[in-house]
């Protein structure tokens, strides 16, 4: 069976059984030694193991979240529409692993949604944005799940996200642009219709 088809039939959190882990391991040690890595030296005899862990960490996003859904009523008056009431949260640290390279990209994001029924616990805007970020992923993307994903948790009327970011990928290789910033923004519901609302959204987090 290929690696693509074990990847597509996974589901749920992710368990690598000990065997396997080991087997990661030395095939990263025998990668690692041929590129030009002396694996015998005090320093790096557990350098295959701890690249391993910190891929792991770095993205655990497939693992999913369980308290990213904390949700409570919006409280908004009756007699109040809300449709220009923003909340904005932001900046937002990140980290993700490219998936043309496996090198990292970080930046900051701010989100903002406009509420309907219910709002989110400010805290878990923070845990959505990391649900996707510490993936194998894209800047595109990353972006697309996580306003999609806002809707989906709290049906907001209107969902705005920006992202800033630096890639390793061009600056480590390729055209080896160091101070390159790329910047992207995606609108949902309210934001996509109303260009005042997204003329305040950028003007507050400039």
């Amino acid at each position: 069976m290929s690696v693509v088809r074990l990847c597509e039939d996974r589901e749920g959190p992710r368990v690598i059984p000990a065997e396997e882990w080991r087997r990661y391991e030395a095939n990263l040690g025998e990668i690692l030694c041929a590129l030009g890595m002396d694996l015998d030296t005090p320093g790096t005899q557990d350098t295959p193991r701890r690249l391993l862990e910190a891929l792991y960490d770095a993205t655990a996003g497939y693992d999913g979240d369980p308290k990213l859904r904390t949700a409570f009523p919006s409280e908004r008056p009756e007699h109040v529409d809300g449709s220009y009431g923003q909340i904005v949260e932001g900046p937002i640290a990140f980290f993700s692993l490219c998936e043309h390279h496996a090198l990292p990209f970080h930046g900051t994001a701010h989100v903002a949604y406009v509420a309907g029924d219910e709002i989110l616990g400010i805290s878990k805007l923070t845990r959505l944005v990391r649900l996707y970020a510490r993936r194998f992923t894209v800047q595109e993307r990353l972006g697309e799940q996580i306003a999609d994903g806002l809707v989906e948790l709290v049906g907001a009327r209107g969902v705005a996200v920006h992202l800033r970011a630096a890639h390793l990928c061009t600056q480590m290789r390729g055209v080896e642009e160091e101070g390159s910033r790329t910047a992207t923004t995606f609108w949902r519901g309210l934001y996509a219709q109303d260009e005042s609302l997204r003329r305040e959204f950028l003007s507050m987090i400039r």
